[in-house]
């Protein structure tokens, strides 16, 4: 743990590494204080994310994907992740930093499961994405609101029970009328979803899990290099299942 080793005289490649450990383990505390050793070196910000927490939250993922971690081991990674960007979150603000991208995500109508789309929502910010959770049990006008709003680059819908998966499909529906279903790349998952499912609602691909929807974000913004109005991810809660 950081607080056993003298951070401030450390290189900074070694305190970066320090800190993906700490983030690993998910030791709050240690890596605000290692955010905030960086900053005091003139380290932007942007650099601290990227280098720092992103590439922590990058090995968490994959371990995630692979069955190396669990979700609460994620999750407490997710929160110390959090915790730096309490830090950070402003300062990008100031400067104007790049993101990843703009995400809103929440579970759909009759659904009131949560903490998968929590877990995805943490991670997305993890990898460098802005995340606006809008919660549980929303409509196809809360979504449209949110999209309005924010003008995201990615949607999440998220749902558990089999009886709100087909509200998926109206949300997709309302997309066409809008005429903006062009303009969105449609991802889906959740436990009771598999691939069958999503090219019936006629969605582009499905995910997994959390991890797996990150990976796939990032290599379709990384496939899409011209703007869009939007994207639209729907559905994570992984593949545990919770009351």
């Amino acid at each position: 743990m950081s607080d056993e080793i003298d951070i401030k005289s450390m290189p900074i490649d070694e305190l970066l590494e320090l800190m993906g450990e700490d983030l690993y383990d998910g030791y709050a505390e240690e890596v605000v204080e290692e955010v905030e050793e960086l900053l005091s070196r003139d380290m932007t910000p942007y650099d601290v994310l990227t280098e720092g927490l992103v590439a922590g939250m990058d090995i968490v993922g994959v371990d995630f994907r692979d069955g190396i971690l669990f979700v609460p081991e994620v999750l407490m990674a997710a929160k110390a992740m959090k915790a730096g960007m309490g830090i950070l979150r402003p300062l990008l603000a100031e400067t104007g930093a790049p993101k990843m991208g703009t995400m809103v995500i929440g579970t759909v109508k009759g659904d009131i499961h949560d903490i998968g789309k929590n877990l995805v929502a943490m991670m997305m910010e993890g990898a460098g994405f802005e995340v606006v959770n809008i919660g549980i049990n929303n409509s196809v006008d809360d979504f449209m609101a949110a999209i309005e709003e924010h003008a995201p680059e990615i949607i999440g819908m998220s749902a558990l029970l089999t009886t709100t998966m087909p509200y998926m499909r109206v949300v997709i529906e309302s997309l066409k009328d809008e005429g903006i279903r062009d303009d969105l790349v449609v991802l889906v998952g959740g436990a009771p979803l598999n691939e069958a499912f999503a090219d019936d609602i006629g969605a582009d691909a499905y995910c997994r899990d959390a991890a797996v929807a990150v990976e796939t974000a990032k290599k379709f913004m990384a496939e899409r290099k011209q703007p869009v109005v939007g994207w639209l991810v729907v559905g994570w809660l992984g593949g545990w299942v919770v009351g």
